[in-house]
């Protein structure tokens, strides 16, 4: 089992750097062909993070575990809000653009709402998948809309966007030779997570929805940690904000559509009864700081992080040999 461990953690490892360099591959060739840093922001950096959700969801479902592949939606933007909203927040408190939550943070609702509907049907199949990326593409359509119209106010958010996403020296050919270099890792780091972690269930006992929801979901969002941390050191805290809201709206409509358009997600039932329903509930929370006072302070980032605490030692029970 210790080499199914090392392969594990291998496997975290290969995720991230994956990651990482897709989105300077991307971000770099996107520059050298004089793309703005709206479009960037809006595409190529929110989708570039959420790429270790997406190649390991697609895996874990192709491989016959659902669990992994729901657990790892679920449980990503649930660490999402609670863990890295949380640590950015303590970082830097969180100055929040009203109109840009007026438009990103409905959405975000939406999102989670049909989340919720499709995991309470219990299958997740093409019929979502194309509701959910028909939804994305709205999304994309309307956020690139709003801000063109008002880009003095609102595009120097993706400018700091794009300045927080990694770059490297070069031209579009070196760009794109990252890029498929970062796809390459992150593929390749799915495989070794996911087939690895299938067996760590196994052996320990657990469903692989508890290893989805936990070192799995924990380990594809560390780029939206790195990002928003980044992001909250150099106090571009709207930037941490709406990487987060981002993400967790890539991950229900891309990742899980293009998923289900992939293959049927059979949902399993501890999701129902309690893991979509802690997703709520984090997202509830966020938009109530948020709309009391347009700004999340340091004692709420606190707050979201212990609320986290709890449901990991919840999960945890599992877990353990007397759980």
């Amino acid at each position: 089992m210790t080499m199914t461990y090392g392969l594990l953690a291998i496997g975290l490892i290969l995720l991230v750097a994956g990651g990482d360099t897709l989105v300077r591959g991307a971000t770099t060739a996107a520059r050298s062909l004089g793309v703005s840093p709206l479009l960037i922001g809006l595409t190529l950096v929110g989708m570039g993070t959420s790429a270790p959700e997406l190649v390991t969801s697609l895996t874990a479902v192709l491989a016959g575990s659902p669990g992994i592949a729901m657990g790892n939606v679920v449980g990503s933007n649930t660490a999402n809000v609670l863990l890295i909203l949380g640590l950015a927040a303590l970082i830097s408190p969180i100055a929040v653009d009203r109109n840009a939550f007026r438009r990103d943070g409905w959405v975000l609702i939406a999102s989670t709402a049909l989340c919720v509907i499709a995991v309470i049907a219990g299958t997740i199949d093409y019929r979502w998948g194309l509701a959910m990326l028909a939804g994305l593409a709205v999304y994309l359509l309307w956020a690139w809309m709003g801000e063109r119209r008002h880009r003095d106010r609102e595009a120097r958010k993706y400018e700091h966007l794009t300045e927080d996403a990694p770059d490297v020296r070069g031209g579009v050919w070196s760009g794109l030779g990252l890029a498929v270099i970062g796809i390459l890792l992150t593929v390749g780091g799915a495989r070794l997570l996911v087939d690895n972690a299938i067996v760590v269930a196994r052996d320990i006992g657990v469903s692989d929805t508890i290893i989805g929801l936990t070192v799995v979901a924990v380990g594809t969002s560390l780029p939206e940690l790195v990002t928003s941390a980044v992001a909250a050191f150099r106090r571009h805290s709207d930037v941490a904000l709406g990487n987060i809201i981002g993400s967790n709206i890539y991950n229900v409509l891309g990742i899980l559509g293009i998923t289900a358009l992939v293959a049927p997600i059979r949902v399993p039932p501890e999701i129902i009864r309690l893991d979509i329903w802690v997703m709520v509930a984090a997202t509830a929370l966020v938009v109530l700081f948020v709309r009391t006072g347009m700004r999340i302070v340091r004692l709420e980032g606190l707050a979201l992080l212990l609320a986290y605490a709890v449901y990991l030692g919840w999960l945890a029970r599992d877990l353990l040999p007397f759980g």
